[in-house]
């Protein structure tokens, strides 16, 4: 990859950790505030802490998505980012302006949601599969 083209994606990491780094001051702020419960009802403290239970999936959310653009500017610095971990070949410039710290290419992140989906479904026909019960069981009763 060209290395104006590199350069291009190392500001658009760091603007994006910028960002997310920028965001936690006021998640804090709000976490704080949110948290006094005088004066309120059972109904406003069950809508709060539904909040803070959102507020920590996607805190847990920008943590990997911080880890990830981490991880792609040290792949910048050692020459290895725009390479595709399971294939090796070169990730399009195109996906990379989408996904910056993507790790994968379009093929292979198409692959690996396809084995995602089906050892979900495989999961859930199992989860769902009941046992069979004997007809003798059920007239001893």
């Amino acid at each position: 990859m060209r290395k104006d083209v590199l350069k291009k994606f190392r500001e658009t990491l760091l603007e994006m950790k910028g960002q997310l780094l920028d965001d936690i001051p006021d998640r804090l702020k709000h976490e704080v505030e949110s948290s006094k419960d005088e004066g309120r009802d059972t109904y406003d403290l069950a809508s709060d802490e539904r909040d803070r239970e959102i507020n920590m999936i996607l805190n847990d959310r920008e943590r990997t998505k911080l880890m990830a653009i981490e991880d792609a500017l040290l792949r910048l610095g050692e020459g290895s980012y725009g390479i595709c971990d399971e294939c090796g070949e070169e990730i399009g410039v195109g996906r990379l302006k989408v996904m910056p710290f993507t790790r994968l290419c379009v093929r292979c992140q198409e692959e690996l949601e396809k084995e995602t989906r089906m050892m979900k479904s495989f999961d859930d026909d199992r989860t769902l599969r009941r046992l069979p019960t004997a007809d003798t069981e059920e007239e001893s009763y």
